[in-house]
């Protein structure tokens, strides 16, 4: 399945990454164990260990241009409507390892290409 990011369309990820949605709570448990905190806003969005095996560098390359400006709008599966979703998010981490160089010793392949995105919590 493919990931747009600021609406350009990435190649698939070949390893699925975690879908995680996190809900916001003002409090805790109190003395007694019993939850008393109240949902704060609206659910989050994380998505946890998107990986592509192996990009060539023009490609990884471009991807981690679009977070120049470091938060992005990302289009990703919903696993609650089975359909598509938009939101503003960061990155986390962004890490791989060189696979092929060229004569000079640059980059022409990476390997295990990965990064997290995270939901800004923006209400648009």
């Amino acid at each position: 399945m493919a990931i747009y990011i600021n609406g350009h369309k990435y190649p698939s990820y070949d390893q699925g990454p975690g879908l995680t949605i996190a809900t916001n709570v003002n409090q805790g448990k109190n003395a007694l164990g019993e939850f008393v905190g109240q949902r704060v806003g609206r659910d989050q969005d994380k998505i946890d260990g998107l990986q592509w095996s192996y990009l060539d560098a023009a490609t990884w390359g471009s991807i981690l241009r679009e977070f120049d400006e470091f938060v992005v709008t990302v289009k990703f599966p919903d696993m609650k409507t089975g359909g598509w979703k938009t939101e503003r998010m960061y990155p986390g981490n962004r890490t791989a390892k060189v696979w092929e160089e060229d004569e000079d010793g640059l980059p022409t392949m990476y390997k295990d290409c990965k990064v997290n995105l995270v939901d800004c919590g923006v209400i648009e």
